[in-house]
């Protein structure tokens, strides 16, 4: 009986162990926004990222009017938009709804043909589509959305994805908390952000652990951003350790088996 408590109690040991190994991280590096020396509660925010229309983008326009017959013409994917809410549970759009913005910068709408809108604000787009429609419906009233506003969240992240932002935007912690935040295991210190401008991949490096990410220019994050956590190095060598005391802790059961055989 002797024999067997201590085989038990060895096991149970060993096993417990390898948890303790398993699991150290320290917390330091886990607390975001830490206040430096020169830091004050109150910090200046990077100025506001305000998105434009450029080649390749799908812009949803949604025209309304007094006269409802009349801006049914001018709403050709409004029905389209409508059934694949309802079947996008279960048979999602193999494409986007919208006005694909040409090699020229324009958009085609009825009736009104061409506009140009390259270079635009959503909201600048929107009145002068609404110029346009002057001719054709009574206090015309346009929305226009860039559907084509996506970034993507990859690594150290609970939900990695392709997300589309609804407002045209968002934030880097906003962009982690759309992923489900970091894993304990993330990088916080040293958060990648890939942009392209002028045609050109920037590779830039942001620390959330410091306040100062509010004045980054990466703070407000563009369309088509890449946010890439990178695995801690306690990730690797958690992945290295468990890889090591596989054998240990199929040992360890293997003892408790036997002991509790005979």
């Amino acid at each position: 009986m002797n024999q067997r408590k201590l085989g038990v109690r060895g096991a149970i040991w060993v096993l417990g162990l390898c948890a303790f190994l398993t699991s150290c991280i320290s917390s330091k590096k886990l607390v975001l926004y830490q206040k430096s020396g020169n830091d004050k509660d109150t910090i200046a925010l990077s100025p506001r990222y305000i998105a434009t229309i450029k080649v390749g983008d799908v812009l949803s326009v949604q025209v309304s009017s007094f006269s409802p017959e009349a801006t049914a013409l001018f709403n050709p994917y409004t029905s389209i938009t409508a059934m694949a809410g309802q079947s996008s549970a279960t048979t999602p759009m193999p494409y986007v709804t919208g006005y694909l913005v040409s090699e020229e910068g324009q958009i085609e709408l009825p009736l009104i043909g061409k506009v140009t809108v390259q270079g635009l604000t959503s909201s600048q787009a929107s009145k002068q589509i609404r110029q346009k429609l002057l001719d054709y419906l009574k206090e015309p009233t346009v929305n226009v959305r860039n559907q084509s506003f996506q970034i993507s969240v990859t690594g150290e992240v609970a939900r990695p994805s392709l997300f589309t932002i609804p407002n045209e935007r968002v934030t880097l912690p906003e962009a982690l908390g759309l992923a489900g935040d970091i894993t304990i295991f993330g990088q916080r210190t040293n958060i990648l952000v890939i942009r392209e401008e002028n045609g050109q991949r920037t590779f830039n490096r942001v620390d959330l652990t410091r306040r100062d990410l509010f004045r980054s220019p990466f703070y407000y994050l563009h369309p088509n951003d890449i946010v890439y956590v990178e695995p801690g190095k306690a990730r690797i060598a958690n992945a290295d350790r468990n890889y090591q005391l596989v054998p240990i802790i199929l040992s360890a059961l293997s003892i408790i088996a036997i002991v509790v055989t005979r």
